[in-house]
């Protein structure tokens, strides 16, 4: 039998990662590698308490050991996965996840990484990208909204969805595009990043598509969520500035200078105006998403996961 585990470099309220631990335990996970990237006792202490999960606090002797803590997350993120892969057992693939993301399998994980050949060492999967509550919901549901492999027909899809942002915004999506990635767990020299890994110069070998997964990723999921987080993606995080535009076209913006200039221009009503266009589950928006094919509905009743998983709180 083929065995998978997560992988995983947090910081989050404990509701958030007892959430995230519940869904992929649910989905057969057999072991999560989590990190806590500040000090949470309380949370360390529950998440430990769970046979399957493995929970350490990366704290100043830990970076001590390892030549001093990056400054950036995303080195520690790709420091931590690093030495999971090397001390996982009883595993033999792992994801490199954050807290936000969820995998949604159409069929058990297990089973598809089991029919991937030999020579694959790593295999993508792509997300669908959660929208706020909007009028589209059924109570109980998420909506997230998708989008086409195909670089023209993404374009051309997320300018049809999204008629005032879509030419700013691959597919339509605030967050990557690229997905994240499972890699052989206990591949010796594996180098993991945020969206790829690297064995000996080469860039994820043998990589393959994991069409019956998709990653369903929390990014904006409501208002207050997308606020609160604005200021550090803009400095630190997935909207800084270094990073290129995310559509290929000549004269694109890069998410940075978009929502930047969207606040410059318009302050917060300008911002929440876009935000209500591209992330909030509205009738129209869903409508045009659905006629594309790029509508996905889940139920996925976090709150019964995490009690059956973890108790009542």
């Amino acid at each position: 039998m083929t065995h998978w585990g997560i992988v995983s470099t947090i910081r989050a309220p404990l509701p958030e990662i007892l959430d995230f631990a519940a869904w992929h335990l649910e989905q057969g996970a057999e072991r999560l590698f989590l990190y806590l990237d500040e000090d949470d006792p309380a949370a360390l202490a529950v998440l430990n308490a769970h046979p399957r999960i493995t929970a350490r606090h990366t704290d100043a002797d830990w970076w001590a050991r390892r030549k001093g803590r990056p400054e950036m997350h995303q080195a520690r993120q790709g420091l931590n996965a690093r030495h999971a892969n090397n001390s996982a057992k009883g595993v033999d693939w792992l994801a490199h996840i954050d807290v936000d993301e969820f995998l949604i399998p159409a069929t058990p994980i297990a089973d598809q990484l089991a029919a991937l050949p030999p020579a694959c060492l790593c295999a993508r999967v792509r997300p669908i990208e959660a929208l706020a509550p909007g009028d589209a919901a059924d109570p109980g549901e998420t909506l997230f909204k998708a989008f086409h492999l195909h670089a023209p027909d993404r374009q051309r899809a997320a300018e049809l969805c999204f008629p005032r942002w879509g030419a700013e915004l691959s597919g339509g999506f605030l967050s990557h595009v690229a997905g994240k990635v499972f890699f052989r767990a206990g591949t010796q020299g594996l180098q993991i990043r945020i969206h790829n890994v690297f064995l000996d110069g080469v860039e994820n070998p043998g990589i393959m598509e994991l069409p019956g997964i998709e990653l369903g990723h929390f990014h904006a999921a409501d208002w207050d969520h997308f606020r609160d987080r604005l200021t550090f993606r803009l400095q630190r995080g997935s909207y800084r500035a270094e990073l290129k535009p995310q559509v290929r076209r000549p004269g694109a913006l890069s998410h940075h200078d978009l929502l930047a200039g969207i606040l410059a221009d318009g302050g917060e009503p300008a911002l929440r105006a876009f935000f209500d266009a591209v992330c909030v589950a509205s009738r129209p928006l869903c409508d045009r998403l659905a006629a594309a094919g790029l509508l996905r509905r889940h139920r996925m009743d976090l709150p019964t996961l995490r009690r059956k998983h973890f108790g009542p709180p």
